[in-house]
C-alpha cells in the first residue's frame, strides 16, 4: 500500500463537482465506513467468485483479485488502512486501493453491482455479526443475574405499586423478572436476525443488473439464509430492516432502563448498595456517591428509541427505489450497537458487584405490608374475600387512630 493514492469517485464522468456540495453529500461516511470495511471486503471476495463463474474474470484474475482483497483485509485489521475524506466512502476507498495495486484489474470488481447493493450487503453482514455478539452479552447478563439470585434470592423486601410499599416480595422474584425479560428480548432479536438474513448482493441500484450471475453462489459463500430476489424490495427493505433492528435494541434498553431505575431507587432506600468504585462524586459535596452509570443506562434507552424513530420516519413517503436519504440511517445504526452493548455490560457488572443490606430489607417489611396476607388468612378460614378485605382495612384504620400508633 506504499503507492501514491489516487482519488477517483465511482460516479465520476469528467465533470467537476462543487467541493462544498461534495463535502455535504459525503457527510460522515468516511468515518463511519471504516466500521464496514471488513464486511465490504468479505462481500467483494464472494462477488469476485461470482464474476469468475459468470466468465467476467479468468482464473488468474480471480487469484490476483482475491490476493489483493486479502492484502487489504490484513491492512484494515492492523489499522493501516482508513477511509480518507477525499475517497468519499469505503466502497470508493477500497476500489481505489485495488486499482493502485492491480491496475485495470481492480476496475473489474464493480462489474455486476452498485454501491447500493454493496452497502446493503455490508450492512447485513455487520448486523448479523453484531446481533450475534449482542446475544452473547445477553447470555452473560442472564448468567450473572442467576448468580445474584443464588446469593440473595431468598431475601425478602417490600414490593412497590404507585411507588409506595405494597406487599413483600423477594430479590429472587425481582431479579428473575430481568431473566424473563432477557429471554423475550433474545427471542425477538433472533426473529429479527432471521428476517434480515437475506442476501441483496446482485440487485444493483434497485433494478437488477443486465448480466447473468449466480446469486446463490454469493448467498452460500456469505452464509446467508436466503437470497433476496426482488431488487426493488432490496432497497425498500434497508430502512425497514434497520428500523426492526433498532426496535429490538430499544426493547433491550427498555428493560435495562427499568432495572437501572430500580437500582437507583433501591440504593436510595438502602436495600442495595453500590460499591464506591462503581459510583462518582460531586465537585462541591464531598459526601456524594452518585449512581451515574445507572442514570446513563436509563438515559441511553431514549437515545436508541430516537434512532428507531429516525429509521422509521426518514424513509416514509419516498417513492420506490434508492434515495440518498438512506445514507442518514447509517449513523443511527452504527452508533446504537456499541451503546446497547455497553449498557448490557454495565448492568451485568452491577449485578456482579451490588451489595445487599438484609437488615434494611427486613426492617422495611412493616406490619402494614402483611395486610394482604391477613386477608387471605381469613379467606382460608371461609370468609368471603370482600368481607375479609374490609375487615382488615377496618383493623388498619383503627390501628392508625389509636394513641399507641
Amino acid at each position: 500500500m506504499a503507492k501514491k493514492h489516487l482519488t477517483m469517485h465511482l460516479w465520476e464522468k469528467g465533470t467537476p463537482i462543487d467541493p462544498f456540495v461534495l463535502a455535504f453529500t459525503t457527510g460522515d461516511d468516511p468515518l463511519l465506513d471504516n466500521e464496514l470495511l471488513p464486511y465490504d471486503l468479505r462481500a467483494s471476495a464472494a462477488h469476485a467468485e461470482a464474476l469468475f463463474q459468470a466468465g467476467i474474470l479468468d482464473e488468474n484474475e480471480l487469484k490476483e483479485l482475491t490476493a489483493g482483497l486479502e492484502k487489504l483485509e490484513k491492512a484494515v485489521k492492523q489499522g493501516h488502512f482508513q477511509v480518507r475524506v477525499e475517497d468519499e466512502d469505503g466502497h470508493t476507498a477500497l476500489e481505489n486501493a485495488l486499482v493502485e495495486d492491480l491496475g485495470d484489474l481492480g476496475k473489474k470488481l464493480h462489474t455486476g453491482r452498485s454501491r447500493n447493493d454493496q452497502v446493503l450487503v455490508a450492512l447485513r453482514l455487520y448486523l448479523r455479526d453484531h446481533l450475534e455478539a449482542l446475544d452473547q452479552c445477553l447470555v452473560d447478563l442472564s448468567s450473572e443475574v442467576h448468580g445474584f439470585i443464588e446469593r440473595h434470592g431468598t431475601t425478602a423486601f417490600p414490593g412497590y405499586t404507585h411507588t409506595r410499599p405494597a406487599m413483600p416480595t423477594s430479590l429472587g422474584m425481582w431479579a428473575g423478572a430481568l431473566v424473563d425479560a432477557v429471554a423475550d428480548d433474545r427471542q425477538l432479536l433472533s426473529s429479527i436476525a432471521s428476517l434480515i438474513d437475506q442476501n441483496p448482493l446482485g440487485t444493483g441500484a434497485g433494478y437488477g443488473v443486465p448480466l447473468t450471475m449466480d446469486r446463490q453462489l454469493t448467498t452460500t459463500r456469505l452464509g446467508f439464509r436466503k437470497t433476496q430476489f426482488n431488487p426493488i424490495y432490496a432497497q425498500h427493505s434497508r430502512p425497514k430492516f434497520e428500523a426492526l433492528v433498532l426496535h429490538g435494541l430499544a426493547q433491550v434498553l427498555f428493560d435495562l432502563n427499568r432495572f437501572a431505575s430500580d437500582f437507583i431507587f433501591f440504593t436510595l432506600i438502602g436495600y442495595l448498595n453500590l460499591p464506591d468504585d462503581l459510583t462518582t462524586g460531586s465537585s462541591i459535596m464531598p459526601q456524594k456517591r452518585n449512581p451515574d452509570l445507572l442514570e446513563l443506562v436509563r438515559a441511553r434507552y431514549h437515545f436508541i428509541l430516537a434512532r428507531q424513530m429516525e429509521a422509521q420516519t426518514l424513509p416514509a413517503n419516498l417513492i420506490f427505489g434508492y434515495h440518498r436519504d438512506f445514507q442518514l440511517l447509517k449513523p443511527a445504526l452504527l452508533q446504537s450497537f456499541p451503546i446497547a452493548t455497553s449498557c448490557i455490560k454495565i448492568i451485568t457488572l452491577v449485578f456482579s458487584r451490588i451489595q445487599v443490606d438484609e437488615q434494611v430489607c427486613q426492617e422495611k417489611i412493616t406490619h402494614e405490608l402483611m395486610a394482604t396476607e391477613r386477608v387471605y388468612d381469613l379467606v382460608r378460614e371461609g370468609v368471603p374475600f370482600r368481607d375479609a378485605y374490609r375487615q382488615v382495612a377496618k383493623e388498619l384504620a383503627a390501628e392508625h387512630q389509636s394513641p399507641s400508633s
